[in-house]
């Protein structure tokens, strides 16, 4: 039965039109922003995981950021303890060599180890980074490394701990040893296994040194793959896939046009009636 006041093909195709057009608007803004969920009322689910990862990610990457300071300033403070090394080696040589020498000798030696504390003193100064100073000390350093989130969703940090290194005391130690009062061989031995023994206080630092920061940098690369890897979990999750938007995009234009049409055919219906009546 046909109606001049009710056109339930019209209404019909109006619905249809509408729902195309939402569906293609919903299309245009994915393809625009890149993302399938922007908010709560696309997925809830997703929604409310993607934000929270994504905060996880961004909290990885500023302890990463402050890592990489702390990395710098120990790398700095292991420079320096095996350049103290080296110049500690350096100093127990000439030691070695004034055993059994002459007052000459010795007096000689004792200016080239008056030299070598110069340059120990020097290394030392200049081993800091950023103004930390972690070669004059013994303090425990606790650095954050990360996070970890409960069954609750209530996060904690994860740290780290090594500690300080005298250097400081090394050099006090190698100042004292002066070889122009040292004149008995007994003496002068006591001098060499004071200077051995600073030697192996300063291997020491240095290796503790290597450790942390060989702790600090596999931490480091364990947190920039661990956000890669968190980042592309968020983004599977609301970014949107451009080929399948793509095609639905051009679907929907054609699903348009035509749904378009549908209504100015239905909308004709009523002028038909009007032949009836000639």
């Amino acid at each position: 039965m046909s109606s001049i006041h009710t056109n339930a093909s019209a209404m019909s195709a109006l619905s249809t039109l509408k729902g195309i057009n939402k569906s293609l608007s919903e299309t245009q803004n994915r393809i625009s922003s890149g993302l399938k969920i922007e908010s709560g009322k696309d997925n809830a689910a997703y929604f409310k995981i993607s934000e929270t990862m994504s905060g996880d990610s961004s909290i990885y990457k500023a302890i990463d950021e402050s890592l990489t300071l702390t990395q710098n300033a120990v790398s700095t403070a292991r420079l320096g303890a095996e350049t103290v090394v080296d110049l500690a080696k350096e100093f127990v040589e000439r030691v070695a060599f004034a055993q059994g020498g002459t007052d000459e000798t010795r007096a000689d030696v004792q200016l080239e180890l008056d030299a070598l504390v110069a340059r120990i003193t020097t290394t030392i100064d200049q081993s800091t980074f950023n103004g930390k100073d972690l070669v004059n000390g013994s303090a425990t350093v606790t650095v954050v490394t990360g996070i970890s989130r409960n069954a609750s969703g209530v996060i904690s940090t994860t740290s780290v701990t090594f500690n300080e290194q005298d250097l400081g005391a090394i050099l006090s130690a190698l100042s004292g040893i002066d070889l122009s009062a040292a004149s008995t061989s007994a003496l002068m031995e006591t001098a060499l296994q004071d200077a051995e023994a600073q030697l192996g206080l300063a291997v020491e630092s240095a290796t503790a040194l290597g450790i942390a920061e060989s702790s600090i940098e596999m931490q480091k690369e364990f947190l920039g793959e661990l956000t890669d890897r968190i980042d592309a979990g968020v983004g599977s999750m609301i970014d949107a896939d451009m080929e399948e938007e793509a095609a639905k995009l051009q679907a929907l234009q054609v699903q348009q046009q035509l749904a378009t049409q549908a209504l100015a055919i239905a909308n004709q219906s009523p002028q038909n009636i009007l032949s009836l009546f000639q």
